[in-house]
């Protein structure tokens, strides 16, 4: 079974740094655009941060110069590395890849299941 399992979440003081892992498992071909997106209680859930297949990078307002969005091709895994963090960047955080299952495959969208990151002294 294809699915995107996430880890690296948890307790952080603020101004600390946690990096989260998103890993394709299951018979995966490549991974195309991928995302990593937050939801705080009571918000709505919005984008983080994204990475093409080429490598280009965008991000939220509100993390850009903390957050870092980067991906290992080989190991069907993406990144984000998270500095400076800020009681606010408390959520569950949610990947999102486009996967192809095999070379002539469409891609099909996935979700990863979600990881807390609570930013708190």
């Amino acid at each position: 079974q294809v699915q995107l399992v996430e880890s690296g979440g948890g307790l952080v003081q603020p101004g600390g740094s946690l990096t989260l892992s998103c890993t394709a498992s299951g018979s995966i071909f490549s991974i195309n655009d991928a995302a990593w997106y937050r939801q705080a209680p009571g918000k709505r859930r919005e984008l983080v941060a994204r990475i093409t297949s080429g490598g280009s990078t965008n991000f939220a307002d509100s993390v850009k110069g903390r957050f870092t969005i980067s991906r290992d091709n080989a190991k069907n895994t993406v990144f984000l590395q998270m500095n400076s963090l800020k009681p606010e960047d408390t959520a569950v955080y949610y990947c999102n890849a486009d996967l192809r299952y095999t070379s002539y495959s469409p891609y099909y969208n996935h979700w990863g299941q979600g990881t807390q990151v609570t930013v708190s002294s």
